[in-house]
């Protein structure tokens, strides 16, 4: 028997084709993939080939564009009722509070997973720990983990009322059960991130098949980790992973594995692309209306440096005159090629539209950031690393060595010219508390004055320096 797993994660609201970064040799391209019209025709094609088809969606689901924060997801789900999707976990699925993603769940024909979310009124679990499936006679047990971080790194209102785990301690408790209820096969699907799934499959034996998300890392070949094997589909529904499975006497004989690019050589589904041009209609405005250009492409697609951030920083820092700027290393946001730029893509860098903050620093507090940020990001234990990419910075130059421990990784510090002094203060100016921490800084204040508005009016004072698009904070030694 075969058995076929599809595979998307990191979807992050594209709902809608868009460009996608790709590389070929050296050099970046564009090219318009995605979309959830695209994803049901791929879906229902290989389903027609292979009615033992499992699909699931590995979650950031919910939120990353600007239909889908202002709805709180509501605007997808009549387009994922026809997606066929079998179960998911999730991460920035919980933005507007436990209660919603669960009032949310409750309107799919599908379950999210997670046997490391807690209520902690009463210590239940709040989601269902797995769901058992049976194909052609094979019983699998699907098992869920969502994101640790989600209350850990994630703005307050994403854990109201419940607590998370790792879920190390409890896989096999889970493992144990489904294989008492007959599970010939034991799917895990996490969020936790490439890394931190390696990391657990070390120590936790018994999964046949790991399905990760979090770290959008495009996987053209499934990697194994003891004897499990483990995918990653990329991100923004880009990319879905293809797992053909050879089932023998209940036991997986062979594999094959391919990541498809969601293009033009799959079919769209005329059904689910009606319900994308219902959903955004009321937007066409915002994808109609010119607000500028862009020198080069702006992608956040390097964990270091970033020209879509850099961008966002420039425009802070032209509307506030601060030294410095900062943001979260945001892996989610469609890079937005050379050329015109419109209003939907300046909300798709950051959906939630936050107002411009400023704040005054001492160089001790910045270089404390900064270093806690590089443990976040490249600490040598797994579960360590709890950001996306690099902490996004403009006016300052750091000098690193990513293999120095914790706390010991600056070399040298700037802010402009001038190495940074412990004890002067600097202006910054940022946006969310993922940009400067509640417990940093002094005069700390929200502008009358948004994100988006403030790259507006930056690109109505001509075409942003290319030169300042690339520069690179982050310098490696």
């Amino acid at each position: 028997m075969k058995l076929s797993i599809l595979f998307l994660n990191d979807v992050h609201g594209y709902l809608f084709e868009h460009p996608e970064l790709f590389h070929r040799g050296g050099e970046e391209y564009t090219k318009t993939v995605g979309g959830y019209a695209r994803l049901a025709g791929l879906i229902k094609q290989v389903k027609a080939d292979n009615p033992n088809t499992l699909v699931f969606d590995g979650g950031d689901t919910f939120h990353g564009t600007l239909p889908v924060v202002e709805s709180k997801g509501e605007i997808l789900l009549p387009i994922l009722r026809k997606m066929q999707i079998d179960a998911m976990v999730g991460h920035w699925d919980f933005a507007y509070g436990p209660e919603h993603l669960e009032r949310l769940d409750e309107q799919l024909p599908y379950p999210v997973l997670a046997i490391n979310v807690y209520n902690k009124k009463d210590g239940n679990l709040y989601f269902p720990p797995y769901v058992m499936k049976e194909v052609d006679g094979v019983k699998i047990g699907v098992i869920g983990i969502c994101a640790t971080i989600v209350d850990k790194t994630m703005p307050e209102g994403f854990s109201d009322g419940i607590e998370l785990t790792d879920g190390i301690d409890e896989l096999p408790k889970y493992i144990e059960e489904v294989k008492d209820k007959g599970a010939d096969l034991v799917v895990l699907l996490s969020h936790n991130g490439f890394p931190q799934d390696c990391e657990l499959l070390r120590k936790v034996g018994g999964v046949d098949v790991c399905l990760s998300a979090h770290t959008h890392n495009r996987m053209y070949e499934a990697e194994k980790v003891n004897d499990t094997l483990i995918i990653q589909c990329g991100c923004h529904g880009s990319f879905i992973g293809q797992l053909d499975l050879t089932i023998e006497n209940l036991e997986i004989e062979d594999y094959k594995y391919e990541l498809k690019i969601v293009d033009d050589n799959f079919p769209i589904d005329a059904e689910v692309q009606s319900l994308v041009d219902q959903a955004l209609q009321p937007y066409r405005e915002y994808f109609d209306t010119e607000v500028g250009e862009t020198p080069l492409t702006l992608h956040r697609y390097n964990t270091l440096n970033s020209t879509m951030d850099n961008f966002m920083l420039a425009a802070l820092l032209d509307a506030t005159e601060a030294e410095v700027a900062f943001s979260n290393g945001w892996r989610y946001g469609a890079p937005i090629p050379k050329g015109r730029i419109n209003r939907m893509q300046l909300f798709n860098i950051i959906p939630h539209d936050p107002p411009v903050s400023v704040v005054e620093l001492t160089g001790k507090e910045i270089r404390s950031m900064i270093e806690s940020n590089l443990e976040h990001t490249f600490s040598a234990e797994p579960f360590e690393q709890m950001g996306g990419y690099v902490k996004r910075c403009l006016g300052l130059t750091v000098y690193f060595r990513i293999e120095n421990p914790k706390d010991k990784r600056i070399m040298e510090l700037y802010v402009g010219d001038e190495m940074v002094e412990p004890d002067k203060t600097y202006k910054a100016t940022f946006v969310t508390e993922q940009g400067v921490p509640q417990k940093l800084g002094r005069n700390r204040k929200n502008l009358e004055l948004s994100a988006v508005e403030a790259m507006e009016n930056f690109l109505k004072k001509g075409i942003p320096d290319i030169e300042m698009l690339k520069t690179k904070t982050f310098k490696t030694l």
